[in-house]
């Protein structure tokens, strides 16, 4: 069995340093082992210590970017390259409801796809359009990024037109609104919220193997 506490230390670091080639390496040597142990036991604890890292404001937000680009790079190349399939999992989308900001995004869809899920990236949309876009791609969990209140109340919407067309869909919403008000996912409706990916990546987890179990 390898030592994935020590691995995920040598891994953290090389992201941090953006040295891709020995992070590649370090991936490489696990091929033999499940993608999902090298997943949960190197990917995924290197980003979520990275991330609170970023948390602490010990580490930039680039390096947070950079060390989830390139773990979704490798995890494609390396652990499920063509013709090695990925665990079974849901239909996933992530959206930015009816506001202007990418940046976070675009964060959490490349940590995500860094510890190994496919997700659909919904761009920006607005409520109605949200709400047709989860038919046409059988949305199963989507994860809703706001950055004004006004839009953070839109997901009440979303949720009942999403009910009423019979759509079960597991909301997870996160964004400025829900970090100054902790109960307010609750008051829209979604299901669950996370401040940051180190909270996002243990709950999505979860959520996950509860969906295909």
């Amino acid at each position: 069995m390898p030592d994935y506490i020590r691995i995920a230390d040598e891994m953290k670091a090389a992201l941090l340093a953006t040295d891709r080639l020995q992070a590649e390496d370090i991936l490489t040597e696990l091929t033999a082992q499940p993608i999902l142990d090298v997943v949960e036991g190197v990917v995924v604890p290197a980003m979520e210590n990275i991330g609170n890292d970023w948390e602490a404001g010990n580490v930039a937000l680039s390096q947070v970017y950079m060390s989830a680009r390139i773990c979704e790079e490798l995890v494609d190349s390396v652990l499920a390259p063509p013709g090695r399939l990925r665990n079974p999992q849901p239909n996933i989308g992530i959206v930015v409801l009816e506001d202007y900001h990418f940046l976070g995004k675009r964060i959490i869809h490349s940590i995500l796809r860094a510890t190994g899920y496919d997700i659909i990236d919904l761009g920006h949309l607005d409520a109605d359009a949200l709400i047709e876009q989860v038919e046409v791609d059988k949305i199963e969990v989507l994860l809703i990024s706001t950055l004004m209140l006004r839009s953070a109340l839109r997901i009440t919407y979303v949720r009942e037109q999403l009910q009423q067309r019979g759509q079960e869909v597991y909301l997870i919403v996160g964004g400025a609104p829900f970090r100054f008000d902790s109960q307010l996912w609750q008051e829209v409706g979604a299901d669950a919220t996370a401040s940051g990916a180190e909270d996002l990546l243990p709950l999505f987890m979860e959520i996950i193997k509860g969906k295909v179990s």
